[in-house]
């Protein structure tokens, strides 16, 4: 028997369930930022602050790109660093480096008896000061294949110094994944602090697009509809 091959549908805005979709995504994502959905799931016993759509969605770049290096700044309870790490192990291949302006001694004990920190390096500083992006730097070869993932500060002011300083760890065909690129629509809202309303991640991308012609917003990563991080996928296209 001759089995067809695998096809992936691609939802167009012409699509006639696309303005429907885009409509129960903004309700899931009220209700789930409310109620505080993404903190109620652990990976490999680590609390891990995202949705699992998200997840999914950064598990596919990370096997497509097998980078050497995924660089996260904003460590929590350090869930998403294993997680991170478990599909490097799965693949065989690279090291997660966690920055935290304050990585706190409990959650940093936690992570270092885990079975996955051979993977992990921590490092303990402002992700957008010259002293730790000398540090990475330091860490990281030339030609190492770098995937970036922003997570830490939502400002946009802050997101963009780390736009501007880790896109130059990131090349060819690799991505910077920005997170939460959500947040300033979730404040107007009424479910984010209203600061960031015309403030968050979604407008620092905007601003750094016009800066940066090396880089494109990837729409394959918005099909899922339910997610935190909606045109958050940004790949070097030069």
């Amino acid at each position: 028997m001759k089995h067809s091959p695998l096809r992936k549908y691609v939802l167009t805005k012409e699509n006639k369930d696309y303005d429907k979709l885009s409509e129960i995504s903004l309700c899931w994502a009220k209700a789930s930022i409310e109620n505080k959905l993404s903190y109620e799931i652990d990976w490999l016993g680590i609390p891990v602050i995202q949705s699992p759509e998200d997840l999914i969605l950064v598990q596919q770049v990370i096997y497509n790109v097998a980078p050497d290096y995924v660089i996260e700044t904003g460590v929590a309870h350090g869930g998403s660093l294993i997680f991170y790490a478990s599909i490097l192990e799965a693949i065989g291949h690279g090291t997660v480096i966690g920055i935290d302006i304050d990585i706190r001694k409990h959650n940093r004990q936690i992570l270092e008896k885990h079975r996955l920190f051979k993977r992990i390096e921590l490092i303990e500083g402002d992700s957008t000061s010259q002293e730790v992006g000398e540090t990475v730097r330091k860490k990281i070869s030339p030609r190492s294949k770098v995937l970036v993932c922003l997570d830490s500060n939502h400002y946009k002011d802050h997101v963009l110094k780390e736009l501007e300083i880790y896109s130059n760890f990131v090349g060819i065909g690799s991505y910077i994944v920005v997170f939460d690129t959500i947040t300033s629509l979730m404040s107007e809202h009424g479910v984010c602090d209203p600061s960031y309303i015309n403030n968050g991640p979604r407008e620092a991308i905007d601003v750094f697009l016009q800066q940066n012609q090396n880089f494109r917003i990837d729409g394959e990563f918005n099909k899922l509809f339910v997610s935190y991080s909606p045109d958050g996928y940004l790949k070097r296209i030069s």
